[in-house]
């Protein structure tokens, strides 16, 4: 995955009423194309009396999609489902769109405004994140310092992600890349050197926005 990259912050449902016609939208997270059909496919066994269940996955490696009208007039579905994915540059997303004919026709501008309202409303609904670079950091410490330490995290936006008590306090911390470098110097100068934050490793986390 590439850094910066918005995904789905989490599964997301939405339920849209367009003269009498149900719309219901759903919006996960998935890496492959396998994860993204076992998906539709437990969708299209819930909603198996449905009339249509369309949709439109966009996955991270080389910007790979797919899409479906799944019997509606041609661009009238998926197409208008992958543009919202599109638009808001959310990628490893399925989104799919369940219709139950409400006895009207809506026409194909109608059909394209109602799938693309439903997308998006399932897509607010599970919320966007955005993967950000993170170090995870080792600070092993005497205990006199634990809560010296501990009160500059709020500064740096850091997440204590485990701690070990033994002859010291061993912490593992999730941070910011670009606050590490102001973070150590901090520390180090708090502590008289006693304390030096290390770096284990950096990951990508998403950050919702």
């Amino acid at each position: 995955m590439k850094q910066f990259q918005k995904i789905p912050s989490g599964s997301g449902e939405a339920e849209y009423i367009e003269k009498k016609s149900r719309f219901i939208s759903h919006v996960f997270y998935v890496e492959t194309a396998e994860e993204a059909n076992e998906k539709l496919n437990e969708l299209r066994k819930k909603y198996w009396d449905a009339t249509h269940n369309c949709y439109a996955y966009v996955l991270d490696s080389d910007n790979v999609m797919r899409f479906s009208d799944d019997g509606e007039p041609q661009g009238t579905a998926g197409m208008p489902i992958l543009e919202v994915l599109k638009k808001q540059q959310v990628y490893c997303a399925l989104i799919v769109v369940t219709r139950y004919f409400g006895g009207t026709l809506l026409g194909a501008g109608g059909l394209v405004r109602a799938y693309g309202k439903a997308a998006a409303l399932a897509l607010e609904n599970s919320g966007v994140s955005v993967l950000t670079p993170f170090y995870i950091v080792n600070a092993r410490m005497p205990y006199n310092f634990l809560d010296p330490v501990r009160n500059t995290f709020v500064h740096y936006d850091i997440t204590e992600a485990d701690v070990e008590y033994g002859a010291d306090v061993a912490l593992k911390l999730q941070m910011p890349v670009e606050k590490f470098d102001a973070f150590k110097k901090h520390i180090t100068e708090l502590t008289s050197a006693n304390v030096i934050p290390e770096i284990e490793c950096e990951k990508l986390i998403p950050k919702k926005i």
